[in-house]
């Protein structure tokens, strides 16, 4: 009995003694969860930013573009053949259409073999990005395992936050675009157009042929919405003044509430518009200056103009217009764009053969002219132009619904592109004036007395 008894008095003291002096609790906490694989996640996020820099719209639009390409040439070699075996003179009639059928099967060729080639990128590119996609597929089924803290979930939700944050800014007017040399683009390299984004008759439906829109892409403060209208009131020919409007949806609806602003008040004189290619920059008008080879740029807020003169030589009063298989269009001898760098005008001159020139038109007083290009592609075998990034853009009529982007030249480079096979969808049969606004890459047409427009895509 006394054994039993000493026997727990003595564990009592053994367990007091093994109890901290400081009276403090030090435990283990074992996690059963496996640790969450980060190494892992980061392979997938950019094993799928590789897929989606691959496929991206633009690949798409490229072959779209090229197959209406096609549909579009054969049936137009088709005819010019058809009219050789009918008015073929066995002379200089028959020469000249020969060249122009060997020029376009030479084109035709051109386009079968981007066409060729696309095709078989695409099919590498399906092929390697279905793989990757199934490689994909456990990873992310054994990662949506280790979720259990809701990770992914919140990164996801905070994603989409952050896009709807992005959209909502965007939405704001656009502040006034850099100025980087020519042929250096922020937004990349052009690709395609897609469109038409608006298509309107605006405030006269078809009472003005010729004429030109568009935004300024330096406008001043409060005016970044601001919309300009130049139509040819007089004969197809000639304008005095240029029609403001506040907003795109003004321009649609036809309500001007800043109204005209009047160059002369009679019509032509020196400082009448002559032609459609006009374009605002820097609250200014820049236009062909009546009955001369020279830019005139009109300040719309000092009411003044000033002009430049072009070289010698140049051709003007349509005699150097664009044209296209079945006419010209009249008074197109300058074509003023503008871009991400400011104002350029192309013209012709007898020197340089009927080829398009390119010169930058400097601002400041005096209005010069500043470095100039010569192009090797004919003026009357273009039907307009536009600038985007210092590179200049030609289209040609393809027939009464496509006008095809051709040719480009950069001006950083020199390099000539006489293939480019992009396609402009048309609303009407004729583009009487174009112009690239670096403000939301947009391009701006008229056509017969409408006003479209198209969103220009970089890559």
């Amino acid at each position: 009995m006394k054994l039993y008894v000493i026997v727990p008095l003595w564990a009592l003291l053994t367990l007091t003694q093994q109890a901290p002096s400081d009276d403090k609790c030090a435990c283990e906490l074992t996690n059963s969860e496996k640790a969450f694989p980060y190494d892992k996640l980061s392979g997938v996020k950019e094993n799928a930013l590789k897929c989606n820099s691959n496929v991206t719209p633009q690949k798409t639009m490229e072959l779209e573009s090229l197959l209406l390409g096609l549909d579009r040439r054969l049936p137009q070699l088709l005819e010019y053949v058809s009219l050789l075996e009918r008015e073929d003179d066995r002379e200089l009639y028959g020469v000249i259409s020969l060249q122009v059928i060997e020029n376009e099967m030479r084109e035709i060729q051109q386009l079968m073999e981007r066409l060729n080639s696309t095709t078989l990128q695409h099919q590498r590119l399906t092929a390697a990005t279905a793989e990757q996609l199934e490689d994909l597929r456990p990873v992310m089924q054994d990662l949506q395992t280790y979720d259990t803290s809701q990770v992914m979930k919140t990164q996801q939700a905070n994603q989409r936050l952050k896009r709807d944050l992005d959209q909502c800014q965007n939405g704001q007017p656009a502040p006034p675009p850099t100025h980087p040399p020519p042929g250096n683009c922020p937004h990349g390299q052009f690709v395609n157009i897609t469109g038409p984004r608006v298509h309107t008759a605006g405030e006269f439906p078809g009472a003005y042929k010729y004429g030109a829109w568009g935004r300024d892409p330096k406008p001043e403060a409060g005016k970044e919405s601001w919309h300009w209208l130049v139509i040819l009131s007089v004969s197809n020919k000639f304008s005095n003044f240029v029609r403001l409007y506040s907003s795109l949806s003004s321009l649609i609806v036809g309500v001007s509430i800043p109204g005209n602003a009047l160059i002369s008040h009679s019509n032509p004189t020196t400082n009448t518009i002559q032609g459609p290619n006009v374009v605002m920059y820097g609250e200014a008008l820049f236009y062909n200056c009546y009955n001369q080879d020279a830019v005139c740029q009109f300040n719309i807020t000092r009411k003044t103009v000033t002009s430049v003169q072009l070289p010698k030589g140049t051709r003007f009063n349509s005699k150097g217009n664009f044209c296209h298989l079945d006419g010209c269009y009249l008074f197109t001898d300058l074509d003023l764009a503008t871009d991400e760098s400011g104002v350029w005008v192309i013209y012709t001159t007898n020197q340089n053969f009927g080829n398009l020139v390119l010169s930058k038109v400097e601002e400041g007083e005096p209005l010069r002219l500043g470095q100039t290009w010569q192009t090797s592609v004919y003026k009357q075998g273009v039907t307009n132009t536009f600038m985007a990034c210092g590179v200049l853009y030609a289209t040609r009529y393809v027939d009464t619904l496509t006008e095809e982007i051709f040719f480009s030249f950069d001006t950083t480079t020199g390099e000539q592109k006489f293939n480019l096979g992009i396609f402009i969808k048309k609303m009407s049969p004729n583009i009487q004036a174009l112009n690239y606004s670096p403000v939301d890459q947009m391009l701006h047409a008229y056509c017969d007395a409408f006003m479209v427009s198209y969103k220009v895509l970089f890559e």
